[in-house]
């Protein structure tokens, strides 16, 4: 017998070699019929895989994270069957399940397909799913399994398992169809009601843009037609959100081929609507002590070599600049936390001089793949909202609770409420991945775990997510289609002190190490700008919004008074311009409303007699008529109800 521990603290015995299937059927039918996958020991299982001894267990069902990956993992397997039903011969690659569904990366060899063959697509894996095939787990050696793929004549399986250690090899198969595949998988097809092929892109195999580009088909599946019919709607909803298309509409950013992929171009309203969120931050940095500091664009391989940057993103940034003096080479700037170390080692420091607060609103280069790029999601040059604290070990909790409360300081004023603050630690079975000492490692964790525990934060504990240097608080926010975004970061990091040598002078008259803190609110300004347009639909706060007002003249006549409107209101400090072209009120006030301008006047003849303006509120219509001063205390009053000020 074995015993088995439940989430609920349950303890059930049961034979050895008893899955998990039957312990969900144990302890309910509906349960059982429900259930897809299993967390045992905090791995995810197949439901039929045989239990050996003593285990914590979480049945998963699809409202799981878990149970969600485990079906649109099967689903690729289905997706690969009916592909390989269509395209005899095809080469398949990897299909992993993603936050949002699945796709498969596959070399269709002579084939072509396009999205008009996906409906069939769908359709065979709807009518395999119904065939009810139970997903078959066999361990298999590694010289077997070299030798099934040499016969299936699959390159990229074979190359996969170049990688792979003899004993920890598996296969997984349904119907007529067999896959390299670590799983877990569904205990059969028939779990799987609904599904959607969502597009077709190109992938380079491995990410390499040496290597072959791949087809790569996205899809996503569901228990229920209406589950699907409803992710479908809000896909939709996400389309007309894009910050591709709404940058586009709302002219803020654009991009251009000269100038290099990856690189945004900001527009003037794009770059007021930047500026904004930078001063709003600025200002709450200001207040709670921080200094400013400005460093450049570049600096010497040493220094990146000093801070172990060099040696673990090396061959993932910009090729290096050489200079005419022989063996001088500098690199784009790809973090900030070097210039900022030697900003501290440029005077002695006491320990009363810390902690030291150091900002920077720093530009900061690194090369991308060009298929990885989306938009200002992922970019080759971004600006981070970076700052450096550096402190004394017994001030290191006070800190970090300090940042923590600037994070969310800045979601409460943006209206990010919901999200899950991630703490991400080393990977304890490869520690080749990190520098410093267990020791140091052991303290900066636990720093963090009791700064989140203190604040009350709703935590998620994320294994070999930590930076190389150091382990993170990084903060998940949903956005309002319910996606999940990481946006601001705090790191703490015993390392680079020690790799730059940093001391201060005690009040022992000895010489100590500080610690230093990596903090950004924000994270990435650009990856910050695209997700406040999708969370917001380009409907920003209006104390941010670049545009507040645009005044309609009815005619030409009106433009004088149009332009003397427009000073008034610009000396109440409100934003705002005059549409001046020769197009009837209804055209103007319809290309307001669609470029999201909050207020809209109107002035005509009336207006002029009375000397008063019209005013119509976005999405909402008009508000009646007002003088200048009583519609710039309106303004004020919006500005006042959205805007958190930071004491």
């Amino acid at each position: 017998m074995i015993k088995v521990t439940l989430p609920d603290g349950t303890l059930k015995e049961v034979k050895i070699n008893s899955t998990s299937l039957e312990i969900a059927q144990s302890i309910s039918e509906g349960l059982a019929r429900k259930v897809l996958a299993a967390e045992v020991n905090g791995e995810v299982w197949d439901l039929n895989r045989p239990l050996k001894e003593n285990v914590t267990l979480k049945l998963l069902t699809f409202n799981e994270s878990g149970g969600k990956s485990t079906m649109w993992h099967s689903s690729a397997h289905i997706m690969a069957e009916a592909i390989e039903f269509y395209y005899p011969g095809v080469k398949l690659a990897i299909g992993p399940p993603i936050e949002n569904g699945f796709y498969y990366d596959i070399d269709f060899n002579n084939y072509t397909i396009s999205e008009s063959d996906l409906e069939k697509i769908e359709k065979k894996i709807i009518e395999l799913a119904r065939q009810k095939n139970p997903f078959i787990r066999k361990e298999i050696s590694k010289k077997d399994a070299i030798k099934y793929f040499q016969i299936k004549n699959d390159p990229y399986k074979l190359e996969l398992l170049k990688d792979l250690e003899d004993g920890s090899i598996t296969l997984y198969s349904q119907g007529n169809f067999t896959d390299l595949c670590r799983g877990p998988h569904l205990p059969n097809t028939g779990f799987i009601k609904a599904v959607k092929l969502l597009n077709i892109a190109g992938a380079y195999w491995r990410g390499d843009e040496k290597n072959k580009q791949l087809t790569r088909i996205y899809g996503i599946t569901f228990e229920k037609q209406k589950d699907l019919n409803a992710y479908l709607e809000k896909l939709e909803e996400a389309k007309k959100r894009d910050h591709r298309k709404l940058g586009k509409e709302l002219e803020l950013f654009t991009f251009s081929e000269k100038v290099g992929l990856g690189l945004p171009l900001w527009l003037p309203k794009g770059t007021e609507l930047k500026e904004r969120l930078v001063e709003f931050l600025r200002k709450a940095q200001t207040n709670s002590g921080y200094l400013p500091v400005s460093t450049p664009h570049i600096g010497h391989k040493n220094l990146y070599v000093c801070s172990g940057h060099y040696e673990k993103y090396g061959e993932d940034s910009f090729q290096s600049i050489k200079t005419p003096n022989e063996g001088e080479e500098f690199l784009l700037k790809p973090m900030n936390c070097p210039h900022h170390c030697e900003i501290f080692n440029s005077s002695p420091k006491s320990y009363k001089d810390l902690p030291l607060r150091l900002a920077e609103f720093g530009t900061v280069y690194r090369y991308e793949q060009s298929g990885e790029l989306h938009g200002l999601t992922r970019v080759r040059g971004f600006t981070q909202d970076d700052a450096h604290i550096f402190c004394r070990p017994d001030q290191l909790e006070e800190e970090f609770k300090k940042v923590i409360d600037l994070v969310l300081y800045v979601f409460n004023a943006l209206k990010f409420e919901e999200f899950v603050a991630q703490v991400s630690l080393r990977d304890p079975k490869n520690d080749e991945k990190y520098i410093g000492s267990l020791e140091n490692w052991d303290k900066a964790e636990n720093a963090i775990i009791n700064a989140a525990e203190d604040k009350g934060l709703k935590t998620i504990i994320e294994y070999g997510e930590a930076a190389f240097y150091g382990p993170k608080l990084d903060f998940m926010v949903k956005d309002a289609l319910n996606r999940s975004w990481q946006l601001g970061t705090i790191q703490v990091d015993y390392n680079l002190p020690e790799r730059f040598e940093l001391e201060y002078t005690g009040p022992d008259n000895k010489k100590h190490r500080p610690v230093m803190i990596h903090r950004a609110p924000f994270g990435s300004l650009e990856r910050f700008v695209a997700l406040l347009i999708e969370h917001t639909g380009g409907k920003f706060p209006l104390w941010l919004n670049p545009e507040q007002f645009i005044i309609l003249p009815l005619s030409e006549q009106f433009n004088d008074y149009a332009q003397e409107v427009l000073k008034l209101l610009k000396n109440y400090d409100i934003r705002g311009l005059v549409d001046q072209r020769s197009e009837k009120i209804g055209r103007k006030i319809r290309d307001a409303e669609l470029n999201k301008v909050p207020f809209m006047i109107i002035l005509g003849e009336k207006e002029i007699k009375d000397k008063v303006i019209s005013v119509r509120q976005q999405g909402k219509g008009d508000l009646g008529q007002f003088t200048v001063e009583n519609f710039s205390n309106l303004i004020k009053s919006f500005i006042e109800k959205d805007f958190i000020d930071y004491n």
